[in-house]
């Protein structure tokens, strides 16, 4: 059953992709038919320092930003951010922490960790394949698109397959 609303707090460090992530989502969502609102908090101004952005997609809200309590799910690029964001996911939200090491196995690239943990996420999403199709044409270059479409649709069936056995 699709909810009014999703909201989605990332987070990580410089150069992990948070913000192509999030523009990913984004896309998807809005291709998919959802208004969406994006923000990204950017801390130090360089590779390594901290990153969150927050995806809101579907209907009721007026803000881009998340406040305590009020992320559906939350998905961490690095270990280290994850008990500073914690506090952005609800009771009964979804923290895909457990995902970082499984998705960083499956890769050989540390560059697409972004793109599996997309995957991760997308199983739990109301975006069909076509709009996750257009926002990648939309988001990625082709020279790296179809690599990126892979690990993403790996990671996908891989979380798909655990949530529902």
């Amino acid at each position: 059953m699709k909810k009014a609303q999703y909201n989605i707090t990332f987070g990580g460090i410089g150069g992990q992709g948070i913000i192509k992530a999030s523009e990913l989502l984004g896309w998807a969502a809005l291709y998919e038919g959802y208004p969406v609102k994006k923000s990204e908090v950017h801390g130090m101004s360089q590779r390594g320092g901290s990153v969150e952005s927050h995806v809101r997609f579907g209907k009721g809200f007026f803000s881009p930003l998340l406040g305590a309590g009020q992320a559906d799910f939350l998905l961490c690029f690095h270990a280290d951010e994850h008990e500073r964001l914690a506090e952005f996911l609800k009771d009964d939200g979804v923290d895909l922490f457990e995902w970082l090491d499984k998705a960083a196995a499956m890769i050989d690239n540390p560059k697409m960790l972004n793109t599996a943990l997309m995957g991760v996420l997308a199983a739990y999403l109301p975006i069909r394949q076509p709009s996750w199709d257009k926002a990648f044409e939309t988001v990625f270059p082709e020279k790296i698109r179809q690599r990126n479409i892979e690990i993403f649709n790996q990671a996908r069936h891989m979380a798909q397959t655990a949530i529902n056995p």
